[in-house]
């Protein structure tokens, strides 16, 4: 009889076969198609798309050695450059690909207009009223390609002294640049929709903790305080610039998404007040008001940023479920509660109806946070709507 270990290994058993490499190249795709690594790494993929991109324009022009060849990847680290997020890719994109052409065409102009004449004086005066309307253009929303069109024009044009041959080349060499840009630019696109999910669902996690650690009396160094809220703070600022491009990938208005970082910053507001107790009085004055509501609170945090972080990529409806309150508080326990809790409120001492009233307001913001992202969770939540729609 062959004994066990004497049994020829298969192939998916040998260390260097190809089943294993599959495996290994299975692996490696399945971390690129993650949401998540994209999140953790977008500089290093940011950065590896713009170098891909920067070796095809150098492959495409100067590698078949088309004249000025250099100005195609000058183009090309113009317009992808300090695009991320596959939200403001197309708006940014088009906007720069736009006053790179109108640049290119003025310049073409000023080189004819200065054959023509042969009037230095003429095209400079020229030059200089473009560069003026740009300059005027340039501050407010069309300004990038108001100022990408009056740096194009120099590019293209020079001092006007540049033959018509050279702009020529000069604009081909533009319009291969915005191609390539573009057409990496949607390469692993990194969406600003998950950025914004996850920073957010990291800061809820964190509001859950610091909350449990009000409602418990866990005494927190005050620089350790000062740190953990400026890591709050940080979050929600750059919450908020994402949210045009979320605005734009998920297709829901802003307001919306301004509802949710105002009951976002109004918890932390609260959270903050709350953390700051002068004495062992007003901590234990806070400690009686979060008694009864600590975990529900605390549990309802935890459980929206699980929401936020993992979507729908265990169960279709997972966010939904775990965003929707639990079965025992429908409307009329929770109006009945709400009645009660003002009746306790009326009856407490002076002192004690602050920290209640507070109390009271996180509860209630908590809870309307969960139910806006519920109402518009069918967005948000990519893996459920399909990710092929945001791509």
């Amino acid at each position: 009889m062959t004994a066990p270990d004497s049994a020829p290994a298969t192939s998916s058993e040998r260390p260097n076969g190809p089943p294993r490499r599959r495996s290994r190249l299975a692996r490696i795709w399945r971390a690129l198609a993650s949401p998540y690594y994209r999140y953790r790494n977008a500089k290093l993929i940011h950065s590896v798309r713009v170098g891909l991109a920067m070796l095809a324009s150098i492959l495409a022009t100067t590698g078949i050695d088309i004249p000025h060849g250099i100005w195609s990847s000058v183009t090309l680290l113009v317009v992808i450059g300090g695009l991320q997020h596959h939200g403001n890719i197309r708006k940014k994109a088009a906007e720069r690909a736009l006053g790179t052409l109108l640049g290119a065409v003025i310049g073409l102009v000023l080189i004819v207009v200065q054959a023509v004449t042969d009037s230095a004086p003429l095209t400079y005066v020229l030059m200089s009223l473009v560069a003026a309307v740009c300059g005027y253009y340039a501050i407010g929303k069309p300004g990038y390609v108001a100022l990408l069109t009056a740096i194009t024009m120099c590019i293209v044009a020079g001092h006007g002294d540049n033959l018509i041959d050279t702009g020529l080349w000069r604009t081909l060499n533009v319009m291969v640049g915005i191609v390539i840009a573009l057409a990496f630019s949607f390469a692993l696109p990194l969406h600003a929709t998950y950025s914004w999910r996850y920073r957010l669902a990291d800061n809820l996690r964190d509001c859950a903790r610091v909350y449990a650690q009000i409602a418990s009396g866990v005494h927190v160094e005050p620089e350790a305080q000062v740190q953990a809220f400026m890591r709050l703070n940080t979050r929600l600022v750059q919450l908020r610039a994402l949210m045009p491009s979320v605005a734009k990938e998920i297709d829901v208005p802003q307001a919306r998404l301004e509802q949710v970082q105002r009951l976002h910053r109004s918890i932390l507001s609260a959270l903050e007040m709350l953390s700051t107790g002068t004495g062992s009085y007003e901590e234990a004055l806070v400690r009686v008001a979060f008694a009864q509501r600590a975990e529900t609170v605390r549990r309802a945090l935890l459980a929206t940023a699980r929401a936020l972080r993992f979507g729908g990529a265990r169960h279709p409806d997972a966010a939904a479920s775990a965003l929707r309150p639990d079965a025992c508080a429908n409307e009329e326990t929770g109006a009945a509660d709400h009645a009660e809790d003002h009746a306790e409120k009326r009856a407490l001492a002076p002192q004690m109806q602050g920290p209640v009233w507070l109390s009271l307001r996180v509860e209630e913001q908590v809870e309307q946070l969960r139910a806006l992202l519920l109402d518009i969770e069918p967005r948000w939540n990519i893996e459920r709507a399909g990710w092929h729609r945001m791509v």
